[in-house]
């Protein structure tokens, strides 16, 4: 019998249909053990295994374990992720979610009793562990193990599709829908030194803004609270002796305000007695840790946080909501039992969905912040993950991986150790779900003191540009459940080329980016069947090659048209999008849409506008055509 306390619990109503019946010619095998139960899927000789949520060490799950369990310092390719998620797609058609908080353990391509090797040895010593290995995998009938400690059952959703696409759309239709985020929120934001005054913040807004810089959304740090380890949530007022002025000059400006918190709660803080009976029974830095599965914890938070709404606090950034039991010790055991009835385990897994759901009520618009822990069903939450740790070929494998599981992530920048390596982390963070400068421990801006000021600003104009695109895309994902950014076997998983490309994705429906690191003086491209054109230098591309470039390799399929438009500082309700329709390849018959609405108001009505090729102007106060660029 499955238990309560799962993430269907707290998530938003599906928008596809929810069967009762299996679909056919899936084998499924089930069995209870002490120590919990056992779900067992056939898997096919050759097929492979994606998903688990974010994974930052490893793309394919083939022949691995994944352990589904959060963890702020992801150690190595073990599965353990700042937002695990017990939900996985295969190559044959065929992907599984499982309806449980629990630290699943799942065996991907594990070897049944009496279904091994066949055939007799010719007694010859292997040395070629390598060869000894892919020949056993290739000859073994194989399963899909997934163990969930604790309970004896738990609610299985199967999900079929033409590709592993459609199949997480449909997950994602299955968690109520992609985010619906601002239009202010797919632009450039900037966090400041966590100890900064407001004089200084207003400062670095100046600056940004007297340099050309693109940017919409400031970010305060921990520095803003008169205490924030655990967190008062109280402005502190000797670096903020007026913060609602602060945030009004900030307004004025262009800017929105977001700001960094976590919900372990200081004894000074005003929200400490009333959360007392609706926390936890440990505490973590000596603050209390609410229970957001309570509907009173949600709505005490919130509503101590909606006068900051007002004053023009549009975002936050929840941080530490992942836990790390093994480097700093700052967190919660899983023996911690929570008024709802929910223990340490169970919860650790829901936090961030819980707390992200708490934080949303404070606001009264649509918002695009972070959140450092996600999991099961997260598709509907406007933010985006983040992480402590800065590998930027870890975070370029972010950007791929968490498209299997219905989850954004932006692979931010923060330092940099050369020039280039700030150009090529700049150009990845561009083009991703968000584009995010995460300067908490610099006093000026990270590129300045590398002079390549000009170049950064340029990749945040470009930004500013890919808007309407990028807009388009999270209508889809909002809408049809499609990931705005995902790994390139996602839309083409019968070419087996694209299998094992982590390091490339689909930017939009589109568009494919090919990030590079500071390391790489060139690097093989692996492009989709098709025709494709380079974004930059306009060359017919196909198949697999080598490529040298200072800019960010990005392709465009043939036939497609790019609305791109006129950088803008910040985006505004009134903001007006000057396009220029960039054509590439044959268009005839081609058309591009772009998402017209306040972009703002939660549930507004949307236009989609259509364009062609040939298309002079559309009625709209938002977008107007100023040229077009073709590329044969």
């Amino acid at each position: 019998v499955p238990e309560q306390g799962v993430p269907t619990d707290f998530s938003p109503a599906p928008l596809c249909e929810v069967n009762e019946t299996a679909p056919e010619g899936i084998d499924i095998g089930f069995s209870v053990r002490d120590s919990g139960c056992v779900f067992e899927f056939k898997l096919q000789e050759n097929s492979e295994v994606y998903g688990f949520g974010l994974q930052l060490k490893g793309f394919g799950s083939r022949s691995r374990k994944r352990h589904i369990r959060p963890n702020a310092d992801p150690p190595s390719n073990t599965g353990e992720s700042h937002a695990p998620v017990p939900f996985f797609v295969t190559t044959e058609g065929w992907g599984v979610y499982i309806d449980t908080a629990r630290y699943v353990e799942f065996y991907c391509g594990f070897t049944k009793k009496d279904k091994g090797v066949t055939g007799s040895s010719n007694g010859e010593l292997h040395t070629d562990f390598a060869d000894i290995y892919a020949d056993r995998r290739a000859e073994c009938e194989t399963v899909i193990a997934a163990s969930v400690p604790v309970t004896h059952g738990a609610d299985i959703y199967i999900i079929t599709g033409e590709n592993i696409l459609d199949i997480v759309s449909q997950y994602n239709l299955l968690a109520g829908g992609g985010c619906e985020v601002p239009l202010w929120g797919l632009g450039n934001q900037y966090r400041c030194h966590l100890r900064f005054s407001s004089a200084q913040v207003l400062s670095m807004a100046g600056s940004i803004r007297s340099l050309g810089i693109p940017c919409d959304v400031i970010g305060l740090e921990p520095g803003w609270q008169s205490n924030a380890y655990s967190c008062s949530f109280v402005w502190d007022k000797t670096r903020f002796p007026d913060w609602r002025e602060m945030c009004e000059s900030l307004k004025t400006q262009g800017f929105k305000v977001n700001l960094w918190e976590h919900a372990f709660t200081h004894p000074t803080s005003p929200l400490h007695s009333r959360l007392g009976e609706l926390s936890g029974d440990y505490t973590v830095w000596g603050g209390l840790v609410p229970d957001f599965a309570l509907e009173e914890a949600k709505n005490v938070f919130a509503d101590y946080h909606a006068p900051m709404d007002e004053a023009g606090v549009k975002a936050y950034k929840l941080d530490e909501c992942d836990g790390s039991d093994y480097t700093g010790h700052w967190t919660f055991p899983n023996c911690a039992q929570f008024p709802s009835g929910l223990d340490g385990e169970r919860y650790h897994n829901l936090f961030g969905i819980l707390y992200g759901q708490a934080m949303l009520r404070a606001l009264t618009q649509r918002t695009y912040g972070q959140v450092r822990n996600s999991g099961a069903l997260a598709a509907s939450y406007p933010y985006a993950l983040y992480s402590d740790l800065y590998s930027h070929e870890d975070f370029i494998r972010g950007v791929a991986t968490s498209g299997f599981s219905g989850l954004l992530w932006s692979p931010e920048v923060r330092h940099a150790e050369s020039r280039e390596d700030m150009i090529r982390r700049v150009q990845t963070v561009v083009f991703s779900p968000q584009s995010l400068i995460n300067a908490f421990y610099l006093e000026s801006m990270p590129w300045v003191e590398l002079g390549c000021t000009d170049e950064i600003r340029r990749l945040l104009e470009l930004r500013m540009s890919l808007i309407p695109y990028l807009y388009t895309a999270f209508e889809d994902y909002r809408v049809k459940g499609r990931p705005p950014v995902r790994a390139l076997v996602c839309d083409c998983t019968e070419q087996t080329a694209l299998r094992d490309v982590w390091n490339e994705y689909f930017f939009g429906d589109d568009m494919i980016v090919a990030p590079m690191t500071a390391a790489e003086h060139s690097r093989r491209v692996v492009l989709p069947e098709g025709d494709w054109y380079g974004f930059f230098d306009g060359r017919k591309y196909s198949g697999t090659f080598d490529i040298e470039t200072e800019e960010i390799p990005v392709f465009v399929r043939s036939g497609s048209i790019i609305p791109l438009a006129a950088p803008v500082d910040h985006v505004s309700e009134d903001t007006v999008f000057e396009l220029t329709l960039c054509c590439y390849g044959d268009t005839s018959g081609s058309v591009a849409r772009i998402v017209e609405d306040d972009g703002v108001t939660r549930g507004a009505e949307r236009r989609v506008i259509t364009l062609h090729d040939y298309t002079e102007s559309v009625e709209s106060f938002r977008y107007r055509i100023v040229g077009r660029r073709r590329t044969v």
